[in-house]
């Protein structure tokens, strides 16, 4: 492998994989991949050498419609900042409650919380844990202790000797305040770790640290140590990550660089970034940010008072876009245009409208929904749910007159090779596996496989003498996917018995 071959061609490895994560330094370098029994979706390059008529699609999500309104007197138009979680079989979601007459960083604001059993209909339960606007008959978990409603964002920790009463985790306040981390045993009631801030502001520094929005942390189970990525400020709205062995003691953040081909993106403001281990990939971390276009206004002011909306809310835009990461300062932006755009008609078109909500979920066992703020800064506030098949973010699509993919080379370890994806009734996909210098192996060569016809999302690829492919683990090769009219989601060589 070449390193002209690389994602990472015509910009300056140093700079631009300083702090970036062992796999991507690895195949920078030009070594062989080794993917294990891991699944790997086509969201980025990685395992990319060659493609002829095909091409990388990002896929759009579905709309599926409001799944809950921020109608309650201590919700109210400026609900947002919202963190999905799911526990076991209930399904959570917090959210910032904020109401008009609400100033931001005050005691007006609150932290809320919906459940589900399905991610597909919510309750906002009576909790009775704290008086707002004269009553306990409410869905807080968090108030009267400014800033820390204003971005609450919690999580749930994903490390293996964490203690039973601190399985939730957070971190809140804005930069006066600094990052104060909170635990909890079950979600609901919430404990200080300490009255300081664990993430202090610092100043100088190389950018200017902004805490308002939402703090995105988790615990990295690939690379064994919690995370952090919050908004700075450089001239536009950018993400840094700072990270911990023990949510107390963080490091100096760095910038996070985003690569797009090989080269660094076009700057952009990144409002919230949503950075979180994708559930059926946890060391592809998947960040559905808001992309905020200041200055940029879609409608106009009488429509802006027909439907309400606070007032300076109708100057700016925003939508969200799709980046990935594998650890380290660098954020994968394989796509430029917009992951989810603004819905018809104005009400859709106003500021931090479309902000995404943390945490995507299974909700069926062929779909994942994410969940996304609207209505902004308007009397119709919602929380709105979409829907993608799993691991249908991007795939690799073949058009009618086909085409192929050639993998770089890789390890794998697992005795059957497995994908997602869909044909037409006319479309294909055969599977081969070289040897690294590209020659067909004996028995797995593109004729030897059996022709994938259908649409699933766990197909085990077949070839005349079996499923079987234990025999090549371990050994470097390449993957040659020949298509058409087709669409390739993901694939994994799994560890269980090829039957």
């Amino acid at each position: 492998m070449q390193i002209n071959r690389s994602p990472f061609h015509g910009t300056s490895l140093k700079s631009l994989l300083a702090g970036a994560s062992w796999m991507l330094l690895l195949v920078a370098n030009g070594e062989v991949v080794d993917i294990g029994s891991r699944r790997e979706l086509f969201v980025d390059r990685l395992l990319i050498d060659s493609m002829r008529g095909v091409e990388l699609r990002l896929h759009e999500p579905r709309e599926e419609g409001t799944v809950l309104r921020f109608d309650e007197p201590w919700e109210g138009i400026h609900c947002g900042y919202s963190t999905m979680i799911k526990d076991g079989g209930r399904f959570r979601v917090y959210y910032r409650g904020m109401p008009a007459d609400v100033k931001d960083g005050t005691s007006g604001e609150v932290t809320c919380v919906a459940e589900s059993d399905d991610g597909l209909r919510w309750t906002k339960p009576k909790l009775g844990l704290f008086e707002v606007r004269g009553t306990k008959d409410n869905n807080v978990v968090y108030a009267g202790d400014p800033p820390f409603s204003h971005n609450f964002s919690p999580f749930l920790d994903a490390r293996p000797d964490c203690p039973s009463d601190e399985r939730y985790k957070a971190l809140a306040g804005i930069s006066k305040s600094g990052l104060v981390a909170f635990v909890s045993a079950d979600g609901l009631r919430w404990r200080k770790v300490r009255e300081t801030a664990v993430i202090p502001e610092k100043a100088p520094f190389k950018f200017e640290w902004m805490f308002d929005s939402q703090n995105v942390a988790f615990w990295s189970e690939a690379e064994k140590k919690y995370v952090c990525y919050f908004r700075v400020w450089e001239g536009v709205r950018r993400i840094a990550r700072t990270e911990s062995s023990d949510f107390v003691n963080w490091s100096d953040p760095v910038l996070m660089k985003q690569i797009t081909d090989g080269k660094p993106s076009p700057a952009e403001d990144l409002y919230t970034n949503q950075t979180d281990p994708y559930f059926r990939a946890p060391y592809l971390y998947v960040a559905v940010a808001a992309r905020f276009i200041p200055g940029r206004q879609a409608i106009s002011d009488e429509d802006a008072r027909a439907l309400k909306v606070a007032k300076g809310y109708e100057k700016d835009v925003s939508d969200a876009v799709l980046m990935t990461t594998r650890g380290g300062n660098i954020y994968d932006r394989t796509f430029l245009s917009s992951f989810i755009r603004p819905g018809i008609g104005p009400r859709n078109w106003v500021s931090r409208n479309n902000y995404p909500a943390l945490g995507i979920v299974q909700t069926s066992p062929t779909e994942m929904s994410l969940y996304v703020n609207q209505d902004y800064a308007q009397p119709t506030a919602h929380l709105k749910r979409y829907s993608m098949r799993l691991d249908g973010f991007a795939s690799v699509q073949a058009p009618y007159a086909g085409g192929e993919l050639v993998t770089k080379p890789l390890k794998f370890s697992g005795a059957k090779l497995e994908l997602n994806f869909a044909t037409s009734a006319a479309g294909s996909i055969r599977v081969e596996i070289q040897d690294e210098a590209g020659k067909p192996i004996g028995g797995f060569a593109a004729g030897d496989c059996v022709e994938i016809i259908g649409n699933e999302i766990e197909r085990a690829v077949r070839w005349k003498s079996g499923a079987d492919v234990s025999s090549l683990a371990g050994k470097t090769v390449r993957l040659r996917f020949i298509m058409k009219d087709a669409d390739f989601y993901a694939l994994r060589f799994a560890t269980t018995t090829a039957k």
